[in-house]
């Protein structure tokens, strides 16, 4: 997630330059075919590249809003997945009667990793020590490691209520939180296995080239420096912005503009740990960037 401090402007020029080199280019040979060739006469009016750049910039500007709503939507699920990771470890402290430390300590540091390894799960990443210790630990092998934990949380559930420490009430609340995070970890996986249509950024590349194509036809050709330069600044600001709208459709990249899948879970673990009297809170270290992950 971008920090509201020095944001690299780098960073995002990074992450365009092939597609400014490859407009320049495309520019300069438009520019050049204009004035040096046998299309040194031809002309267009210039509403015809305004129409061209009208439709590109609709088709950017829905293209943005839908990469937005999947950015969004993701920062939501994580604020619901930290409100449900609180709740869990409210209620079981409530329902569960005195002397049951073991078993709350044992949901606290169960739902620490979950968060842990629900983030390294959508990224696609290897396990951290901390997760892969604890699978080792409780022997947890799965395809979706973070469903198998949540699957232990039901087992201890079930447990406890066998045992008489949890009513059917307070069982059938407690599972109805887990089905929460279910729920909400369902959702992040629809957001990163869904695909945003490549159909749709080839249509707009498409146009894009050829506004840069048709535009110079329909500047004066007394000045060539702010023909080119007109005809390489406009197309380089439509990349970027299909650039920062690609950027945003997958919040589980991995990347800069991620969802800060990391700090959250870091900072689910210390809140339930407060939460069940322990001590051993991590402070939040400051990483220097200009994001968290």
């Amino acid at each position: 997630m971008l920090l509201n401090r020095s944001i690299s402007i780098g960073y995002f020029i990074n992450e365009i330059k092939f597609q400014i080199l490859l407009i320049i280019l495309f520019a300069l040979t438009m520019a050049v075919f204009d004035h040096f060739s046998a299309f040194r006469n031809v002309t267009l009016p210039l509403s015809v590249p305004a129409l061209v750049g009208t439709a590109v910039s609709l088709l950017l500007a829905f293209r943005t809003g839908q990469s937005y709503e999947r950015w969004w939507e993701a920062r939501n699920i994580w604020g619901a997945i930290v409100n449900d990771s609180r709740s869990l470890i409210r209620l079981t402290m409530q329902f569960l009667p005195a002397g049951s430390d073991e078993e709350i300590q044992a949901f606290v540091r169960r739902q620490a990793i979950w968060n842990y390894a629900l983030g390294e799960s959508l990224r696609r990443l290897p396990y951290s020590e901390k997760v892969q210790a604890y699978l080792d630990e409780h022997q947890i092998q799965a395809l979706n490691i973070p469903n198998a934990i949540l699957d232990e949380h039901s087992k201890q559930i079930a447990s406890l209520y066998e045992a008489g420490k949890l009513s059917g009430f307070q069982q059938m609340q407690l599972n109805e939180l887990l089905i929460k995070l279910c729920d909400s970890m369902g959702k992040c996986e629809r957001i990163k296995n869904t695909v945003f249509p490549r159909s749709y950024s080839m249509l707009v590349h498409t146009m894009i080239y050829l506004f840069a194509a048709i535009l110079p036809f329909g500047l004066e050709d007394s000045k060539l420096l702010m023909e080119v330069t007109i005809t390489i600044a406009i197309p380089i600001m439509f990349i970027a912005i299909e650039k920062t709208a690609i950027i945003m459709q997958d919040p589980f990249e991995n990347t800069p503009v991620d969802t800060p899948m990391t700090t959250l879970a870091q900072t689910i673990e210390n809140n339930l740990k407060q939460m069940s009297g322990r001590n051993d809170i991590q402070p939040k270290v400051d990483n220097g960037l200009y994001y968290e992950m």
